[in-house]
Parts: structure tokens; C-alpha cells; sequence
């Protein structure tokens, strides 16, 4: 009886974790990876709480527990970095964030003795690293992807730096920032625990805003200011370590430094190249032939192996090489254009501008839209959106293309929905 308990509480947070747009395919190794996280009775519970950010009075009626009770357990599963807990207008609000980017990494972004990190080591890495259901879902279903990367700024020419926007520019972000929280590197923590972790600097991944004003309340990050945060960020150029954040416009909660070898982004960039599972930068490395000498330093740094040595056809010198660039597998990042001695490569812009979503509710809903599960979002059983929620996801409906309101309304089949739509194009 015991056992067939807990196979429901874990299939049911399972099944609560796939509501949301970056979910995790069921999978025994993932059951394992939820244990060490959540005991029976808090995996019980959090399957029940609502996608959108809720209160404790909401969980308090959902859960059926005095609020208290309620308030003690939520603080309890924030404070593991399993919740995240928001204040909003002096309201204290809470949201389970995604297995990635969400509690997978927080849970190994401090040295921490409250789980065990070397056993969750082994297993993320297996479910990750080794299975590629999880990653294949969350890099490369849909059009619109978790995360996005930033240009490496120190090399943009003043040409390139007029078409970089303030939102390309991860130096903006940390300067906007109303909280900055810095913690281990989830990828290479991982990896240290499997004896596979590179040289890279371990102390890099950046949070920001309301993730980081959670994080950095329960330890699981330090709070920086801007200064030092430009300083790590100094320190992942050195390092030729490529930024990755969240493909938002305002509010970017995140920024890791990857690496190639450890990081699981670009170690998705590799894997599935064709199928774009991360968004590029709007930015292109030309090689000029006639400079090029061959060294193989672009080769040796690029995380996602797009460019490559070819014979330079030069009959006078038939072992020469040259640098060549797979356009396709590129991600714009600029880290080769820092490490050619030859200055020969330059960046240039892409001919097709790369779109980002403007906030978390515009990415929210355009994944789910694109994974065919929006209904979750707006008919969310556990607690009624309030009117503010609601607002914000038809507005961000209203926006959309046509395509994409009529893949909306057929998955949530709503004459409401509709007549928006007629009474806009009316309009």
C-alpha cells in the first residue's frame, strides 16, 4: 500500500510539473530525482498548487490546511529553493518554478548537506546527459526555447555596437537589475561530483530580480551589486565562457556562463544544431580568408564545434588550413572573433532578426501555444486566475500573429477567446 502511495504522489507531481510549458518527461530516473528533492507527503502537495503565482490563503484552501500549517510548509519548501517566494506589492506570494531553468539548479548552486549532491549528481546526469527525452523536450519542441545568448560585448566593432538593443546586452541587465544573486554553476557542480568538471570558474551563474531576491534571501545565492556582478562577467570573458540567459526581454531572471563540455545548453546546442535549440545572438563571425592563418584557436574555443579547419586550396602551400564556419550550428556568441590572434574575424549581422519574447507571461504563453498545452495556462483547475492574470495572458494572445490566435483558440476552444479576436481585427 505504501509503495502504490508514493508511485501516485510522484506521478502526480510529475503530471503537475508537465502543465507548465518546460516540463520533464516521466521517466524512473526522474521519480528518483524527485525523491531525493521532496518527501511523499510534499510531493502530494505541491502537485495540487496552480501554475500562476498564488498566495498562502490559496494554497491554504487547496491544500485544506489552516494557514498556519500552510504558511510553515510553503516557507519550508522556499527556503529549500524548491518554491520560489515573491513579495509584490507587500503581498507574499510563492510559484514553483520549472525542473530547468528552475529547482534542478538551484539545488546545487551552494555546497549544501540537506540532500545528497553526489547521488542527485549521478542521476541529473544520467536523465540529462546520458537519456535525451528531457533535453530533446525542453531545447527543441516549438519555435520559442528557454534561453537565448548574449554577444560577447568587449568584441563588437562600433558598427556592431549600433545594432546591439539594450535587452542583447548582458551588461544592461546586470546594470538594471533590482536584485543580483550569485552561486555554483549548476553544470559544472554536477559534473565535479562525476570527476568530469572542467577549469571554468565555478562561482559564475548569475540570477536576477525576483529569482535572485528569492535565492539570495535562503542562502542558495550571494547577494552582489552590479559592480561586482560586471566583474564575473569580466571574468567569463577571460574564460571564453559563453552567456546564456532567459529569453525574455524585461525582467531576465537568469544568465549562466557556459562552457562546451559541461554545460547542458550547449551541450543541446550540439546534439539537436538542426532543430535551434538555442536562440542565436543576431550576430554571424566572417572569416577573411586572405588573414586567416590556421592557428585552430577559433576551432578550440567555439562551445558548439561551428567552425572547423578545411585546406585553404592553396597549391603553393597544401598543407595550409583555414577557419570555416557551419552557419547553421553558430550561436553568435563571439568568443572566436576574442581568440583569433589573426584578427581576422569580424562579426556581421544576420540577415534575419532574432525575435525574443518580451517578458515571462509572453514566453509562457507562446511555448505553451507551441507545445499544444495552453489550456493549462488559462483553465488552470487548482485555483481561478484573477482577473490580473487573465488579462495578462489575453493580452499576450491579442498580440499574437494570426497563425499562432488560431492554433491558441483551437486548443482552448473558447468563443470568448474568439470574439476578441473578431472584435481586434474589427477594431
Amino acid at each position: 500500500m505504501a509503495h502504490h502511495t508514493l508511485k501516485t504522489s510522484y506521478s502526480s507531481l510529475v503530471d503537475r510539473l508537465n502543465r507548465f510549458p518546460q516540463g520533464a518527461p516521466s521517466s524512473d530516473l526522474l521519480n528518483k530525482i524527485l525523491k531525493v528533492l521532496f518527501s511523499e507527503k510534499e510531493a502530494q502537495l505541491v502537485s495540487l498548487l496552480p501554475i500562476k503565482p498564488f498566495t498562502a490563503e490559496k494554497a491554504s484552501r487547496i491544500w485544506k490546511t489552516d494557514l498556519t500549517t500552510t504558511r510553515k510548509i510553503l516557507d519550508t519548501l522556499a527556503s529549500r529553493a524548491l518554491l520560489v517566494d515573491i513579495e509584490q506589492n507587500g503581498i507574499q506570494e510563492y510559484s514553483l518554478p520549472p525542473p530547468m531553468a528552475g529547482f534542478f539548479e538551484f539545488s546545487m548552486m551552494r555546497v549544501r548537506d540537506d540532500v545528497d549532491q553526489k547521488t542527485l549528481s549521478e542521476l541529473f546526469y544520467q536523465y540529462l546527459n546520458v537519456e535525451e527525452d528531457f533535453v530533446r523536450e525542453l531545447f527543441t519542441k516549438g519555435e520559442t526555447q528557454l534561453g537565448r545568448v548574449f554577444v560577447n560585448e568587449p568584441v563588437l566593432s562600433v558598427e556592431n555596437a549600433l545594432h546591439v538593443l539594450d535587452y542583447e546586452r548582458a551588461t544592461e541587465i546586470i546594470k538594471t537589475a533590482s536584485h543580483i544573486g550569485v552561486g555554483m554553476c549548476y553544470c559544472r557542480h554536477k559534473m565535479e561530483h562525476l570527476g568530469k568538471a572542467c577549469k571554468a570558474p565555478m562561482d559564475i551563474c548569475m540570477t536576477f530580480n525576483t529569482t535572485a531576491a528569492s535565492l539570495t534571501k535562503h542562502g542558495h545565492a550571494r547577494l552582489i551589486d552590479s559592480e561586482e556582478c560586471l566583474d564575473l562577467l569580466q571574468q567569463a570573458y577571460d574564460h571564453n565562457l559563453v552567456q546564456f540567459g532567459e529569453n525574455v526581454r524585461e525582467e531576465v531572471n537568469f544568465i549562466c556562463n557556459c562552457c562546451g563540455c559541461c554545460c547542458e545548453a550547449m551541450i543541446a546546442a550540439r546534439r539537436f544544431a538542426i532543430l535551434n535549440p538555442v536562440h542565436t545572438t543576431n550576430f554571424l563571425p566572417l572569416v577573411n580568408i586572405e588573414l586567416c592563418n590556421g592557428c585552430g584557436k577559433c576551432v578550440t574555443v567555439c562551445p558548439v564545434e561551428a567552425m572547423m579547419l578545411v585546406s585553404a586550396n592553396d597549391p603553393h602551400h597544401p598543407a595550409r588550413k583555414k577557419a570555416s564556419l557551419n552557419e547553421e550550428r553558430c550561436l553568435g556568441c563571439g568568443v572566436c572573433v576574442r581568440t583569433c590572434t589573426s584578427k581576422s574575424i569580424v562579426l556581421k549581422s544576420r540577415a534575419k532578426r532574432v525575435l525574443t519574447p518580451l517578458n515571462g507571461t509572453h514566453k509562457a504563453v507562446v511555448m505553451a501555444i507551441e507545445r499544444g498545452n495552453l489550456q493549462h495556462l488559462i483553465f488552470d483547475n487548482r485555483v481561478l486566475f484573477s482577473h490580473r492574470a487573465m488579462a495578462a495572458v489575453l493580452g499576450v494572445l491579442l498580440k499574437l500573429p494570426p497563425v499562432k490566435q488560431a492554433m491558441a483558440s483551437q486548443q482552448i476552444k473558447s468563443r470568448y477567446f474568439e470574439q476578441l479576436i473578431r472584435r481586434r481585427t474589427q477594431d
